[in-house]
């Protein structure tokens, strides 16, 4: 069953002649979304230091790009685009699903274990 595979990125704004140069327009996508990551992490602007949601914006961002890019390697380099839209569906909201919940573990116990660092013994009721 060896078909062609799309060589449009961005539900087809961009496209690519061949599949070499598709790989150099992801890398280069990839690449400047590290590059704003990396950019963002060394001079972390004092406008997202606030607090949002229990968390800086900063780390928001960061973790909103990281899902960015995991989608779409998901979704290009795994070729989920040529398959079937339930098993899009499964794979990748599975994903989202259990790194949202990472994520929600992450702050809770991370919170508590900082509150313990900071003020001692704390008894906390969900």
């Amino acid at each position: 069953m060896a078909h062609e595979h799309k060589l449009a990125i961005f539900r087809g704004l961009l496209k690519f002649k061949s599949n070499t140069q598709k790989i150099w327009g992801v890398l280069i996508f990839l690449s400047l979304i590290t590059a704003v990551e990396v950019v963002l992490g060394i001079y972390k602007p004092e406008s997202l230091e606030g607090q949002i949601l229990g968390m800086k914006g900063l780390n928001w961002i960061f973790i909103i790009l990281t899902l960015v890019k995991a989608y779409y390697i998901t979704w290009d380099f795994m070729h989920m685009r040529d398959e079937t839209v339930g098993l899009r569906r499964a794979v990748v909201w599975t994903g989202i699903f259990l790194i949202c919940y990472l994520i929600f573990i992450l702050l809770q116990e991370g919170g508590y274990v900082f509150n313990v660092y900071q003020d001692g013994f704390i008894k906390r009721d969900f």
